[in-house]
């Protein structure tokens, strides 16, 4: 045998205990994922791989040491409630709720599996937390915004449009926070000269009816509050506002991108990258008890002006000044 090819032998032979003493597989932890908006809202699937890829930033790998069950449920409560049985029959290590809606269907499948949730509007007043700084139970998470947020959308109306005196209020009223929402506005409305009119949003024909019986008289203004139906039926909402010529206010800037006429509210993203956050916090042992539910430090305006241009308004350099974005 040639010296070269002794040693490629000893090599070989050098390999085998390694290949022997490999380490074992990493622990596959189960995440589940209930999202109540459907697959196909590209909106919710952006979302959604914000919240994955913050996982992957934390070690997280689909199919290594992670696997997520995601269900979607189209705004539907029965669907809703459907899947957020079959993800507590599962037995996640935990489970991510957006939105409002899932969580109380969830809190009574289980009240032991960690809850961790995102964009939930008032989740003291619905009660599915203790409190923000102690949650107490087995949820927590990020909410969306604080009521007094929902003053501020009528102000910005204002300001805006200054001869609106009357304003629709479009909102889910079988929601704890669509309630809440609307009451806050309601308080400060005599302050601006402005009378609220409710319209909910069970579904697009009432939301239809609403708004064209509330267009039939002058100075009117929309605001459309926080809700998954709100997003399910924006494209219904946005027509209705351009086609009755009514300036409105959305709660968050994917409505402004969508061609309405101003937003105000929260960074969504932050919403799923802070939920990634965390339940790679509760994978590691941490209980959501301990976990402060956290608000959002950032809110951002978002102005689109073709629409604004559309309405005949001139928007005031205030408003200019402070927005964040200027979709032109």
């Amino acid at each position: 045998m040639r010296r070269r090819e002794f040693i490629a032998g000893l090599g070989s032979a050098a390999a085998w205990p390694v290949v022997g003493r490999a380490q074992p597989a990493e622990r596959m932890r189960r995440v589940g994922v209930l999202m109540n908006i459907s697959a196909d809202d590209p909106d919710a699937r952006k979302n959604v791989q914000v919240f994955l890829q913050g996982l992957q930033r934390l070690g997280w790998t689909e199919g290594r040491n992670l696997q997520t069950d995601i269900r979607w449920a189209g705004a539907n409560a029965a669907e809703v409630d459907k899947h957020a049985v079959e993800l507590v029959a599962l037995a996640p290590d935990v489970i991510v709720s957006t939105g409002t809606t899932g969580m109380a269907p969830l809190l009574q499948a289980t009240r032991t599996l960690p809850i961790a949730f995102a964009n939930v509007a008032d989740p003291v007043g619905a009660g599915f937390v203790d409190s923000l700084a102690r949650p107490g139970g087995n949820a927590t998470g990020f909410l969306q915004f604080e009521y007094s947020l929902s003053g501020k959308w009528l102000e910005l109306l204002k300001q805006l449009a200054p001869h609106v005196t009357r304003a629709a209020i479009l909102r889910d009223a079988s929601i704890t926070s669509g309630i809440g929402q609307f009451a806050v506005i309601q308080s400060v409305a005599p302050l601006l000269g402005v009378e609220v009119y409710a319209i909910n949003m069970r579904d697009a024909a009432e939301i239809e009816r609403g708004v064209t019986a509330f267009a039939r008289f002058p100075n009117g203004g929309l605001i459309v509050t926080s809700s998954a139906l709100a997003i399910v039926h924006r494209d219904l909402i946005i027509a209705l506002a351009a086609g009755h010529k009514l300036p409105a206010v959305y709660y968050r800037r994917y409505f402004s991108d969508s061609g309405g006429l101003i937003s105000f509210g929260y960074d969504i993203a932050a919403q799923y990258g802070g939920a990634a956050g965390y339940v790679d916090r509760i994978l590691k042992g941490e209980k959501p008890a301990d976990l402060p539910v956290q608000a959002p430090v950032k809110y951002e305006t978002v102005l689109n002006m073709k629409a604004a241009k559309a309405l005949g308004l001139e928007v005031p350099t205030s408003i200019l000044l402070r927005a964040d974005e200027v979709i032109e």
